[in-house]
């Protein structure tokens, strides 16, 4: 056993006793201590951050597309798109209003038929005054339609006046039903009692469809007093006067054979309740 003490090794950089420690030279592993496990537990934390966020976005994104694709996955996003498909499912509801009513038609008649021969022929004044069969016989046909807006015209004229409005159709199916007429159809729909149309801007909702002009006003009825009607209304020559004026659209045509069909719709009034006798 040798007295002599082994020297340290060349590359032992443990500080010497009651010496400071040296920063790490360049290249040299930084010494585990709590500088590092810092940095360690640091990135853990982000790790799990990224992945909550990862998932909500996932989330996120599975909800609205169910939000967006609703019961049909292919739905249109679109304006044009969504009123061509609302169009579509208007005529497939209409199909059924028709088929539907051509039941009720069936079964109405079946009852005339077994009906008193005057109960039935009241029942048949009472199908016509209700508009439910097609009729035939001389009338007139009334077109109105809106006005150019590419011509000049007086700086008085605004938009407004360039399109026909609702009142302006009012007051010639009002002079037509005054002059006498028994049956009625506006843009080929069959007008009852209980008919309502709005317009909205230049186009007309009527019975659930929507028109555009020209409007055509078709009444089956003498046509002497049908004409007389209209040259004898206020608001109908009012109306006229704004034709000669900016060139709002006006035509009447006397018809001596016209072909008006049935009303297809449902005529039950929702609000109307019978009285009771003591009330």
């Amino acid at each position: 056993m040798s007295d002599d003490v082994a020297a340290p090794p060349a590359d032992d950089h443990r500080p010497a006793h009651g010496a400071h420690a040296s920063a790490a030279e360049p290249g040299t592993a930084r010494p585990s201590g709590v500088g590092g496990r810092r940095i360690s537990v640091w990135h853990g934390w982000g790790s799990l951050a990224v992945v909550a966020v990862l998932v909500m976005a996932g989330v996120l994104f599975t909800a609205n597309a169910k939000l967006a694709g609703g019961v049909d996955a292919r739905q249109p996003q679109d304006l044009p798109g969504l009123v061509d498909a609302e169009a579509n499912r208007a005529g497939v509801l209409q199909e059924e209003v028709d088929r539907l009513q051509a039941e009720v038609d069936e079964l109405t008649d079946a009852v005339v038929e077994d009906l008193p021969a005057d109960d039935a022929e009241r029942a048949a004044l009472t199908a016509l005054a209700a508009g439910r069969v097609a009729v035939t016989g001389p009338g007139v046909t009334v077109q109105l339609w809106d006005a150019p807006a590419d011509v000049p015209r007086p700086d008085w004229v605004t938009n407004d006046y360039l399109v026909v409005h609702q009142q302006d159709l009012q007051a010639v199916i009002n002079s037509l039903w005054a002059g006498g007429a028994e049956a009625m159809t506006l843009q080929g729909e069959r007008v009852i009692t209980t008919s309502a149309f709005r317009c909205v801007g230049n186009v007309l909702r009527l019975h659930g469809q929507i028109y555009s002009p020209p409007y055509v006003v078709q009444a089956i009825g003498d046509p002497e007093q049908l004409l007389e009607a209209l040259e004898s209304s206020p608001e109908v020559q009012r109306y006229k006067d704004y034709v000669d004026a900016i060139g709002l659209g006006w035509s009447v045509d006397e018809e001596s054979e016209l072909a008006l069909p049935a009303y297809a719709g449902g005529s039950g009034l929702r609000y109307a309740d019978v009285l009771e006798e003591d009330e």
